[in-house]
């Protein structure tokens, strides 16, 4: 294997083209309604505007708007025209993400987000200037980051609720978001029990996968974007069919990445997934080929807050060494395939098609 263990193909010009363009347009949109939101706080409260002001600066800073994107072509995909009114709407699912990424922060002791200090990290260093008299900075930071959560989570529904779409087509959309929300906290909770039981097995990690990332990054959007067009039920499970597996390679790709990317690119800590114990497909397939010692190591290293960028290298050595890697890259172009070939024979709007295919590959191949 050569010196890059993360395997990349030559993007297509016109994929990234379209990524680009979206999400300008996205992000357009998500500043404005983010400002409103922040004024509408400052009014009420003005902890409130302050908390929200921070979430909305980590939002901006950076993020692929893969979800959102999704959502349009979903739409799209299922022959929706009001396109502008889509994009308009999509800015309801990356608060969503946001959401769940902040509370996420919160379990995984994160402490920066896209360069950007966390939510509670941010009222740990600041919270004695604010509130000279708190006892438990800690506390405090948790607890505003998860009103900040929540209160995302509110915003992002409420902007789906008064997007101007047919009514009955809003609450069915509605429903299936509220409904993958809850699919992701079961999926987040077996993520948790994962991380503290001794002996996983590679279906626990594959199911957790479908429940954490498949059904929300993937399968959500698009499904959400489809039924504001008007889908049926038949088009909604063939769009399953190709988001599941996709979606699942998505999450492989991440755990490489996460592993072996740069701290600045992946927009969180150097090594963190290893600090917090992730037990990953890349990391089960490891230890189970591992030999004695680098077995012992790696179950030594995985959880352990103080590991040095020394101790990350040769955990990565290993994963390498041990074939761990290129067994999960070849997972997760086996899912990706399984997906694309269901795209394949979808009679769906072209241009959504071309794009369904062309996002499939860049699944496997994103460096960050």
């Amino acid at each position: 294997m050569g010196s890059n263990p993360i395997r990349g193909t030559k993007k297509n010009m016109n994929f990234k083209k379209t990524l680009e363009k979206l999400k300008k347009e996205i992000d357009q949109e998500l500043d404005k309604y983010l400002a409103g939101a922040i004024c509408d706080a400052e009014k009420q409260d003005k902890e409130m505007g302050r908390i929200l002001r921070h979430a909305a600066k980590i939002i901006m800073a950076s993020g692929k708007r893969i979800r959102p994107i999704l959502m349009y072509f979903g739409y799209v995909a299922a022959g929706g025209k009001d396109r502008k009114k889509i994009i308009k709407t999509s800015v309801g699912i990356e608060l969503i993400h946001n959401y769940l990424l902040i509370h996420d922060d919160i379990m995984d002791h994160g402490r920066t987000r896209h360069g950007i200090e966390t939510v509670d990290a941010m009222y740990e260093t600041m919270g004695k200037n604010i509130f000279p008299d708190c006892q438990d900075l800690k506390h405090l930071g948790n607890s505003m980051a998860i009103l900040a959560g929540d209160l995302l989570e509110s915003l992002g529904t409420q902007s789906i609720v008064d997007s101007g779409f047919d009514a009955k087509l809003t609450v069915k959309a509605v429903s299936a978001l509220q409904s993958t929300i809850a699919t992701t906290i079961v999926g987040q909770t077996q993520d948790i029990c994962i991380e503290n039981k001794k002996r996983v097995l590679e279906k626990e990690v594959l199911t957790m996968y479908k429940n954490k990332t498949a059904k929300y990054t993937i399968e959500n959007p698009l499904k959400i974007g489809a039924i504001l067009a008007g889908a049926d039920a038949k088009f909604l499970q063939k769009i399953s069919l190709f988001a599941i597996p996709v979606g699942m390679a998505f999450q492989i790709q991440d755990d490489i990445l996460g592993l072996f990317e740069t701290s600045e690119k992946m927009g969180k800590d150097a090594g963190s997934d290893v600090k917090e114990g992730k037990k990953t497909i890349l990391v089960l397939r490891a230890m189970e080929k591992a030999g004695r010692e680098e077995g012992k190591f790696m179950r030594n290293v995985l959880g352990n807050e103080k590991i040095n960028l020394k101790d990350i290298k040769k955990f990565q050595n290993i994963v390498q060494k041990t074939g761990a890697l290129e067994y999960s890259q070849n997972l997760a172009e086996n899912l990706v395939e399984k997906g694309k070939a269901e795209i394949e024979t979808f009679k769906i709007n072209k241009e959504a098609k071309v794009f369904l295919l062309e996002l499939a590959d860049y699944m496997i191949a994103r460096r960050v």
